[in-house]
């Protein structure tokens, strides 16, 4: 498996089970997050939906972030970023929310989106990354200046919630080639900023936050989250086998249709 999403990465992904869902059914359940055939779909060259996004951070959370600690990092879910660009009172929400109060950096999926009636609407991703201790909101957009307006909305908003001024700095981001990849690029840029730069840093060394001069494998990416799913998913299977291997009923069990599920 790659280090970090920037280099080719080969190996084929089983696809056998997916291709007999609908769109709509469930795929795999991953604690907080319920994949659909349609959006692990996307993975393949489209669009990456809310969902797809929001399983890569509950990852991050779930298989890295956990390995530290004494950090205190937020990933906030797509959702919630969005619903906060939405409020008119950001306040309001603080019970919706994590508690930022010891929070040093908040990573937030920034959407194009503004109907709130309309599911997955919007047209591009961007990456909003608030140094909270610092007072800075770092914006990565793989389509410069595309989501300027949005994520000054995201940190102006933010600012309201923590209760401090936040500088907006639209840094040097890897632009894309296509009109697909928006999503990818945040979910690699957040990985590569939360392991290689926060997480990875002493607590005294002075972090440089800019992509600058980054290659973003588009491809690689993709391929690496299916097969991180795959993984997942076949892991499920093999925990709910062993269940019913264990099941001391004479009878036998109706064939479940629920997905995969990995929840510890």
């Amino acid at each position: 498996m790659p280090s970090d999403g920037f280099h080719p990465f080969g190996g084929k992904v089983s696809k056998r089970f997916r291709d007999s869902l609908a769109p709509e059914d469930a795929y795999l359940s991953y604690y907080d997050v319920r994949l659909t055939r349609e959006d692990v779909d996307t993975l393949k060259n489209d669009w990456l939906t809310d969902n797809t996004i929001a399983f890569w951070e509950e990852f991050l959370e779930r298989e890295e972030l956990v390995k530290y600690p004494s950090s205190h990092i937020v990933l906030l879910r797509p959702s919630m970023a969005f619903m906060l660009m939405q409020t008119r009172d950001p306040t309001s929400l603080r019970e919706a929310l994590p508690n930022f109060n010891e929070t040093t950096h908040i990573f937030l999926p920034i959407n194009d989106a503004r109907n709130v009636s309309v599911a997955e609407g919007g047209s591009h991703w961007s990456l909003l990354l608030v140094s909270a201790i610092d007072g800075v909101a770092f914006h990565y957009d793989s389509l410069n200046p595309s989501n300027y307006r949005e994520a000054q909305n995201a940190t102006h908003k933010l600012s309201q919630l923590l209760g401090k001024q936040l500088r907006f700095v639209n840094l040097d981001s890897p632009q894309q080639d296509n009109s697909s990849d928006c999503g990818v690029y945040v979910c690699i840029q957040m990985r590569h900023l939360l392991l290689k730069r926060l997480l990875s840093a002493n607590s005294r060394d002075k972090v440089s936050l800019s992509m600058g001069g980054k290659i973003v494998d588009a491809t690689g990416g993709r391929k690496e989250m299916l097969k991180n799913i795959e993984g997942l998913r076949k892991e499920g299977e093999r925990r709910r086998s062993h269940d019913e291997s264990r099941s001391s009923s004479p009878f036998p069990r109706k064939k479940d249709k629920s997905p995969p599920r990995i929840d510890s």
